[in-house]
């Protein structure tokens, strides 16, 4: 069965972040066509980069990095959920990324973005940084805006039809990493 990380991109405290990728997960697991599990950064305590050799050489030192790598290496696909910050991704996220290069390669992954512009730069950027590292990115994104899906700003109650994105969203992810699951093999 087909495996999709669900990461949640912010570790910031008090994040939205959190809330917004159990509804993904949920959403998900209802679903029945392939293995979902949630991937927090704020699990990981990465650090900014420590690794003494590039990524792309796929030598590790530290056990943090052996362990991101272990978990991402596991998967077929991907949902990020992204907040914007300042029109991009989070740092934690892009640093997240970063660490790792051959664990990503030929794999999918759907946005769920959220902001006050529904995360839609922050998914833009994201997607330059996926595609460096041969992630193929879906077409559908989610997009989440903190003034029609959050009361307050602070409590996630997405609108009806968010629910009929994430859908498509999780359709062509799953679609995609099985279609590029022979390239991994």
């Amino acid at each position: 069965m087909i495996k999709i990380g669900i990461i949640v991109g912010s570790t910031r405290p008090g994040r939205n972040g959190e809330a917004v990728a159990r509804w993904v997960h949920d959403h998900a697991v209802r679903r029945g066509d392939a293995h979902y599990e949630l991937i927090d950064l704020k699990d990981y305590d990465l650090p900014h980069l420590d690794e003494p050799l590039a990524a792309a050489t796929g030598v590790y030192e530290h056990p943090h990095t052996k362990r991101w790598s272990d978990t991402i290496a596991d998967f077929d696909g991907f949902v990020f959920v992204t907040p914007e910050y300042n029109h991009s991704t989070t740092g934690a996220l892009k640093t997240a990324i970063d660490f790792l290069f051959a664990e990503w390669h030929d794999k999918a992954a759907g946005v769920v973005g959220y902001g006050v512009s529904g995360g839609v730069r922050a998914a833009e950027h994201l997607r330059q940084v996926l595609g460096q590292v041969k992630v193929a990115d879906v077409q559908v994104a989610v997009e989440l805006l903190m003034h029609a899906d959050f009361e307050n700003f602070t409590t996630f109650k997405p609108a009806a039809h968010q629910e009929d994105m994430l859908s498509k969203l999780l359709d062509q992810v799953v679609s995609w990493s099985t279609a590029l699951r022979p390239l991994r093999v």
